[in-house]
């Protein structure tokens, strides 16, 4: 394992509470191992009566839209960049919902519910398929056991205790 930040090769450091961590003694500095992050997104319609769903080419299952963020970018610049690229859809207005590791891909998800307009959708080069459904036609069509189904499930029971 090499530094990140100039190259040299690590050397494991141990520190109170976090046990051996990667040192780098060239910086002078511990390198604690990091990992992408990516938004994933419920994305629901004004009403909130309809979940926005998408099948990605050669895969079976739907799943939620999410995407990586970028260098630089936030989570909230990573939002509408990614269903805009993936839907041509404008998102309106989002709330942060929660998050969890997502181990298929080692990527910190950040689950947002995302209202979007109803406008034509064009899938985006990696979307087969995407349909607006109703919440429990989405709970049908989720890859279950997944993540998405984690925060769709969830972002059913927090839209519910709005009503």
């Amino acid at each position: 394992m090499y530094c990140r930040d100039c190259g040299e090769k690590l050397t494991l450091g141990f520190v109170e509470n976090e046990g051996l961590v990667p040192y780098c003694p060239k910086c002078g500095k511990y390198k604690f191992p990091f990992f992408p992050v990516a938004v994933s997104m419920t994305v629901i319609n004004k009403e909130e009566t309809k979940i926005l769903l998408a099948k990605h080419i050669g895969d079976e299952d739907f799943k939620l839209f999410a995407g990586y963020i970028k260098k630089g970018e936030n989570a909230e610049k990573a939002i509408p960049r990614e269903l805009k690229e993936e839907t041509s859809l404008t998102a309106i207005k989002w709330r942060y919902y929660g998050s969890r590791y997502h181990d298929d891909k080692d990527v910190l998800m950040l689950n947002f519910i995302v209202t979007a307009n109803e406008g034509e959708i064009k899938p985006g080069e990696e979307i087969e398929e995407a349909r607006w459904c109703s919440p429990e036609e989405a709970k049908q069509l989720i890859r279950k056991d997944s993540t998405a189904e984690y925060f769709l499930n969830g972002a059913l029971s927090e839209l519910g205790k709005k009503r």
